[in-house]
């Protein structure tokens, strides 16, 4: 399943959300360097800011600081990233590890990683953001991002995999868009082989197969002796989508009532 659209209208224009999505795309390319194609994994530069801002739950529950090896005096980027030891950056050239659950939140791994986020961003979030507010939806938004990754550490507290994405943060936008409006339609592509078509699902269905997948996937991880689940960390999915069910009640002041079905012209 492909989600394109909902068919709730927007009150007023959602600024946060656009300001978000801007926000993200210009921090993968102009500050993580992210190529066009797979994010460019081989630049010195975007391993760099990967490593060094992207969120190390060793970091942040050991108060270690984490980087390259060094193996015969070289940087060797196909070695994981240690915590002790010779490595690169030097521990004095890091930022402070508990500023990257933020600087994490806004940085993605690929064009595809990004492009996905940003897509359910903003099918879901300008009318979360409608709900609330704008001053409201910016801390509901960034509070999620903290709770997510918060899961996935308490789940592996001593990974050295960095963790980044605006994922966590919109699984909380998720979260609160699925009590808001369960009954919402949403435009989407199902595919089927070769062939897709276009059909209207209630949000709720949507993204109740969503999140129920990203828990199925996180215990197939858990129980997976050689973990990273692919490099996806469901577990911080699991834990924004849980905090927008938990704190929508608190944030959302106007929920507008949802139309039968998109408008036929």
């Amino acid at each position: 399943m492909f989600p394109l659209k909902d068919n709730i209208p927007t009150e007023r224009f959602p600024i946060v959300t656009v300001a978000l999505i801007v926000a993200n795309v210009l921090v993968y390319f102009f500050w993580q360097r992210g190529g066009i194609s797979l994010g460019d994994p081989g630049s010195p530069h975007f391993l760099d800011q990967l490593i060094r801002f992207g969120a190390i739950p060793q970091e942040l529950t050991h108060g270690d600081h984490c980087g390259y090896a060094i193996s015969g005096g070289a940087v060797d980027p196909n070695v994981p990233p240690v915590c002790s030891g010779p490595r690169f950056p030097p521990p004095s050239d890091d930022p402070n590890p508990y500023i990257t659950p933020f600087t994490a939140m806004f940085m993605h791994g690929g064009l595809l990683h990004l492009g996905g986020n940003m897509l359910f961003l903003w099918i879901f979030g300008n009318n979360v953001e409608d709900s609330m507010g704008r001053v409201r939806f910016v801390i509901f938004y960034l509070l999620a991002g903290v709770a997510a990754l918060a899961l996935q550490v308490v789940i592996d507290p001593s990974s050295t995999v960095p963790t980044l994405g605006a994922s966590g943060a919109i699984a909380g936008v998720l979260g609160g868009y699925i009590l808001l409006y369960p009954r919402a339609r949403v435009l989407t592509v199902i595919f089927i082989i070769i062939f897709f078509t276009l059909i209207e699902i209630p949000a709720v269905v949507v993204l109740g197969i969503w999140i129920v997948e990203q828990a199925l996937l996180g215990a197939a991880d858990l129980s997976n002796p050689t973990g990273q689940g692919g490099g996806v960390a469901y577990f911080a999915h699991i834990g924004g989508f849980a905090f927008g069910l938990l704190a929508i009640k608190a944030f959302a002041k106007r929920v507008k009532s949802v139309p039968p079905r998109f408008p036929v012209y």
